[in-house]
């Protein structure tokens, strides 16, 4: 009996194992759909198998790690022959988000991302933080290999880090949010309606923002905050996921602000666009998530003090205090 749960649990831990391998590697296949060519160095504006692999180290905890590295391999593999270089790579993009996650862990982050403490932490040690170690580990072993010269080392760097960070701001909140997915429980007047509009309108102006020659890119901030005041996160993260997707897709074609640019201003423009596009999104949702709890917790207290008032004077606090059922709330 013992020996059979112990290879029930085996089972279910390589088949944990077996997933996150796929899932990086299908990240992985996504990712190089948009790849650029940087001092001879494939990189990724965006590189989907980062925020993978940190959120299921989130869900799953650390013991997936093997599963990081077996879909890190598969994807090199799919690149290039596996060489020395490739065994640093391999290295620095297995370490990178077991490091993030614990220090993630270290500090208390929940993955409800309902605390503005979260969504720095995410931004910080997550993303900014951990990736250091991919994009130093990569691109050092690219010049230990001699594939990378030395003076073009800090422009593949950047563009590592920046791709594996995006990677983390822009994929593991949408991950996150899939998640806890439900029917939403309508609190407000016309809440699908405007739901369908948010939804219509931020492809329509995202499109117009980087497509068009003018430099209109900031028009998709006014969608980011009316998609994070009003839906908090499961508004703003796939808002800003679809921001980076069309973004990253015009870069590719020159279109827009970034036609007739040269690949390092190109990466530039797209990854400060990416990048506030997903700083502004989760931080200002944190926000409203968190003071939203807070109003609640005030409002939970109000209450279980008016019933103890009312119960010393009967009576009394009924019309100053409304039933639970028809008070008002922050999102409403």
């Amino acid at each position: 009996m013992v020996r059979s749960e112990q290879v029930r649990r085996t089972a279910a831990a390589l088949l944990r194992i077996l997933a996150v391998a796929a899932a990086y590697w299908v990240g992985g296949q996504i990712g190089l759909l948009q790849q650029l060519v940087v001092e001879g160095a494939v990189v990724t504006p965006l590189w989907p198998p980062t925020g993978i692999a940190l959120t299921c180290l989130l869900w799953l905890g650390a013991g997936v790690w093997p599963g990081i590295a077996l879909g890190t391999a598969i994807t090199i593999a799919t690149i290039n022959s596996m060489d020395i270089a490739s065994l640093g790579i391999l290295a620095g993009n297995t370490i990178a988000p077991v490091a993030a996650y614990l220090m993630l862990r270290r500090i208390g982050f929940r993955t409800e991302l309902d605390r503005l403490r979260d969504g720095l932490a995410l931004i910080f040690l997550g993303a900014m933080g951990g990736m250091l170690i991919s994009a130093t580990l990569g691109a050092g072993s690219l010049l230990a290999n001699g594939s990378l010269p030395l003076g073009e080392f800090w422009p593949v760097w950047s563009a590592w880090w920046a791709g594996d960070a995006m990677g983390v701001l822009v994929i593991t909140p949408v991950l996150l949010v899939l998640r806890r997915a439900a029917v939403p429980r309508v609190t407000r007047p016309y809440w699908w309606t405007e739901a369908i509009a948010l939804a219509v309108a931020s492809p329509a102006v995202a499109v117009i923002a980087t497509r068009v020659e003018l430099s209109l890119l900031f028009l998709v901030f006014p969608l980011l905050i009316w998609a994070a005041l009003r839906f908090q996160l499961p508004g703003s993260a796939p808002c800003a996921l679809m921001i980076s997707v069309l973004a990253i897709g015009a870069a590719m074609d020159r279109a827009g602000p970034f036609a007739d640019r040269s690949i390092l201003e190109v990466m530039i423009i797209l990854q400060a666009l990416n990048g506030c596009a997903a700083l502004t999104g989760l931080l200002l949702a944190a926000i409203i998530t968190e003071q939203i709890g807070i109003r609640r917790k005030i409002e939970d207290a109000c209450a279980s003090l008016a019933e103890v008032v009312d119960q010393i004077a009967p009576g009394e606090t009924a019309h100053l205090w409304p039933p639970y059922e028809r008070r008002p709330r922050l999102e409403d």
